[in-house]
């Protein structure tokens, strides 16, 4: 078996379980207790077989930051990693039981911090489930501690100073991965005291466009989709509500091709604090 592949950014369950018995393999279960999508789990009491829990909302974030999800630190995302048995030379693949909702968050988060062999299970435990590939319920996976050391890269985040600045300049293009109607502000935002409406210059790409039954569309399907937002050969910022979404389309812009690709972390939970940053509508 080679256990030296570089990983493409999606892979199929074909591929999982074909390389299911590669010792580096770690396979990562990011499914949350609850999204802002409303979209709700075919399977919420089992886990791929040999699965570890990859926490978002309770380990994997800032918790000294008021503004949701935000990443954390290098030192605490490495002393979880290494809780949870990841080593250097990892070959992760992460899931969740919403499709492809929040595993393109933990594949960022690892890109962040310098660990690019990390892919996305197209499709989650649903298509994993369906196909009757081996699952158990859910449970903690003993582990080893790991040897992960993290290696923070900045210039793939950016915050709330740069976009002001690119208001002016227009280094980024910002692509907003929320629903149309959040986008122009028809609706009010689900948390309170927010603003409705969006980043003045950016587009909107709700993240469901780049999906198709819980998995990423094809690479030609993608290239159609970028193709008409007329981004030309700008540099590409994502948002959408608090980080989550907004790397979905940033998996699919990366699935179709290697951009200069940056997320704002703070999204609109920060930006859409009420009289803090302009806004459109």
């Amino acid at each position: 078996m080679n256990t030296d592949m570089n990983l493409t950014p999606v892979v199929s369950t074909t591929w999982l379980f074909e390389n299911l018995e590669n010792p580096k393999l770690v396979i990562l279960d990011a499914s949350p207790r609850e999204n802002k999508s409303n979209l709700i789990p075919e399977f919420t009491s089992i886990q791929i077989k040999g699965a570890r829990k990859f926490d978002m909302e309770t380990v994997f974030l800032d918790k000294e930051n008021p503004i949701p999800n935000m990443i954390p630190n290098q030192r605490n995302f490495e002393v979880e990693c290494q809780k949870l048995g990841i080593n250097n030379d990892s070959l992760i693949v992460v899931y969740d039981n919403l499709g492809v909702y929040t595993s393109p968050r933990v594949w960022w988060m690892f890109k962040a911090m310098g660990h690019s062999q990390i892919a996305v299970l197209d499709g989650g435990l649903s298509a994993w489930k369906n196909e009757s590939l081996p699952t158990e319920p859910i449970c903690k996976n003993k582990t080893l501690s790991g040897n992960f050391n993290a290696k923070y890269q900045s210039d793939l985040v950016i915050d709330a100073t740069v976009l002001m600045g690119n208001i002016d300049s227009k280094k980024f293009q910002v692509i907003d991965a929320r629903s149309e109607e959040r986008f122009y502000g028809m609706i009010p935002e689900p948390r309170e005291n927010m603003s409705s409406g969006h980043i003045p210059h950016s587009i909107n790409l709700p993240f469901e466009t780049v999906l198709e039954k819980g998995k990423m569309k094809s690479k030609q399907e993608l290239t159609k989709i970028f193709n008409n937002l007329n981004i030309k050969n700008q540099s590409l910022a994502f948002t959408c509500g608090s980080g989550i979404t907004a790397c979905i389309i940033l998996l699919a812009s990366e699935v179709i091709a290697e951009n200069n690709n940056v997320l704002y972390d703070g999204s609109w939970a920060e930006w859409g604090q009420a009289g803090k940053f302009p806004v459109e509508k």
